[in-house]
């Protein structure tokens, strides 16, 4: 697994873009990571998953737990970019509405609700 830390303040959002598997081993660095950009200020993250190829229940609570945090201080976490077996893990687990999943990090950012209908493809794939 690789993580870079992008600041967009264009955007008005910190990016984490993740890259390979996130699971049980690569999970404890993944959440240092989000803490840490918490931890600095940064509570309107977006996780760029384009590069992400698997997904386990330990990273998906690296996701839920940082979005409560970002929540708590008025902001919040949005997966960009997500592939068709995250989205369809996040709706399994009852979790879609809660980590909302866009196309883009330029759509995550925004929050447009008519961007979200990237995710609508995961509740018709069931």
């Amino acid at each position: 697994m690789s993580v870079r830390i992008v600041k967009r303040p264009d955007l008005g959002v910190t990016v984490v873009e993740i890259a390979g598997e996130l699971d049980i081993d690569s999970a404890p660095a993944f959440r240092e990571c989000l803490t840490r950009v918490v931890r600095d200020g940064g509570a309107r993250i977006v996780v760029d998953a384009r590069g992400l190829w698997f997904c386990d229940s330990i990273g998906l609570s690296s996701l839920i737990t940082t979005q409560q945090a970002c929540t708590a201080r008025g902001g919040f976490l949005r997966l960009a970019g997500a592939d068709e077996a995250l989205l369809r893990l996040l709706l399994i687990v009852g979790l879609l509405d809660y980590v909302t999943a866009y196309a883009s990090v330029e759509a995550a950012a925004s929050g447009d609700p008519a961007a979200r209908a990237y995710a609508e493809h995961a509740r018709a794939a069931l």
